[in-house]
């Protein structure tokens, strides 16, 4: 990490020098400056300044008041928008979200003393090199996630920095400190004055990351308890079956870790089984039966996104992979179709994947079998898209108005021929041409 070196881009250079020409202090800041050490590409630049909002705006030619009552104005750049924030000391927070107040100040120090964890207080221009006052170069190179003074102070300033605190953790693969994780332990019940969608961002964050399974640390802190509780009872529920060797969360942890990492899918591994405590029976030998938990599953897979604000084309793609997770069929090509028509064309192929993931996670009773089972679906599937045969009405060869034009009255019984004609069709393939359809409605009324 010695020989890193920070390549300011060129606009970011022609702000942090404008504001150095006319007097001021300008350095990028943050996120950006943490992940140029690293060697990660910076998603945005910060630029902090000692010149106050009306002195910056002064300098530019177009800039936006972007949250100016904070300090920061967006100067826009060929078609680029750059957040400037004055220095500040934040005031009192009175809601575990927003200081009641900010005071500009012209100190450097004073501002990165409010941010949150060392790695993240890092200033940097090409005059004074790195700025590090708390020792986040140190951090980064053991790897730690540690807050930037004392660690209840921070997170009672603002306590979505303790989910933060944990999806850095998991997508730099870094530890979190002692102190720090006390402070996230303490503080994890004001997570609950935080709104939906901010806790959705970290959560898509971490469970997207390459170390998904760090939601095991964030039910140790408490920190599932206050947004995700249905997480917390499938960490306390056993799976006494020959089929599985962890507890509900435990399995799906793994099964998380066990796909690869897109949001639709990681989501399902989260959900999957969150009907399981519920539905959980336990028979006369000891043995644990979970009977239709993919429907208290989908249910509650429902009310934990609408919770959490997701939007509906997630809901609802999530939901249908949770309720047919657990569809099992011979890989016979009539049952692959049926299969297809069932759960959706557009998510069959994450299906699959789902499947797969989860087999994966449980023990290795009966696991050959499964995973055979399931490459012949995939298999089967590959030849079904291949011969493009018909798994839903809009590839059936007739539409209603063809049945209408046929002779047939318009109605609900339009619906229910179509219907009939495609359980046809999935069951014989090769009888969906037009005229196989229309004679055999034919043939159909004459008996």
């Amino acid at each position: 990490m010695d020989n890193f070196n920070i390549k300011l881009p060129d606009d970011v250079q022609f702000i942090i020098h404008t504001l150095q020409s006319h007097g001021f202090e300008a350095y990028a800041v943050g996120g950006c400056v943490r992940d140029s050490i690293l060697g990660r590409e910076p998603g945005d630049w910060d630029i902090t300044t000692s010149a106050m909002p009306e002195e910056t705006k002064a300098l530019f030619d177009k800039t936006f008041d972007t949250g100016i009552e904070h300090g920061t104005i967006t100067v826009l750049l060929n078609h680029e928008g750059y957040e400037v924030t004055t220095y500040r000391i934040d005031g009192k927070y009175e809601d575990s979200r927003h200081p009641k107040e900010v005071t500009f100040t012209r100190n450097l120090k004073e501002d990165l003393l409010r941010r949150d964890f060392t790695i993240n207080a890092m200033a940097y221009n090409d005059k004074d090199g790195i700025v590090d006052i708390f020792g986040g170069m140190q951090d980064l190179e053991k790897h730690m996630i540690r807050c930037v003074g004392n660690a209840k102070e921070r997170f009672s300033e603002d306590a979505l920095r303790i989910l933060r605190g944990v999806r850095f953790a998991a997508q730099l693969g870094f530890e979190i400190g002692e102190e720090t994780k006390e402070g996230m332990r303490l503080l994890a019940p004001t997570l609950e004055n935080i709104s939906a969608e901010r806790i959705q961002v970290e959560l898509v964050k971490m469970l997207t990351s390459d170390r998904p399974e760090l939601i095991r640390t964030a039910y140790e802190l408490g920190i599932t308890k206050v947004f995700l509780p249905e997480f917390d009872q499938m960490m306390e529920t056993e799976q006494e079956t020959p089929h599985h060797m962890y507890t509900v969360g435990e399995h799906t942890i793994h099964a998380m870790m066990n796909v690869r990492n897109d949001k639709i899918l990681r989501l399902t591994m989260l959900l999957h089984d969150t009907g399981k405590p519920e539905y959980k029976t336990m028979d006369e030998d000891g043995v644990a039966h979970f009977k239709m938990h993919a429907l208290g599953s989908e249910r509650i897979a429902k009310e934990v996104l609408r919770r959490l604000k997701f939007d509906n084309d997630t809901l609802h793609k999530v939901t249908r992979l949770v309720l047919n997770h657990d569809y099992r069929m011979p890989a016979v090509p009539k049952n692959v179709r049926r299969a297809m028509n069932k759960i959706g064309e557009d998510i069959f192929p994450y299906y699959m994947e789902v499947r797969r993931a989860d087999v994966l996670a449980q023990s290795e009773y009966r696991r050959a079998e499964k995973l055979k089972n399931l490459d012949e679906v995939e298999q089967t599937y590959a030849e079904i898209i291949e011969k493009g045969q018909c798994v839903s009405l809009k590839e059936l060869a007739v539409t209603g108005r063809d049945l209408i034009r046929a002779g047939m009255k318009p109605g609900k019984e339009i619906g229910e021929k179509l219907n009939e004609l495609l359980n046809l069709v999935i069951e014989n393939p090769e009888m969906n041409t037009r005229e196989t359809l229309l004679n055999y409605i034919s043939t159909d009324k004459e008996v």
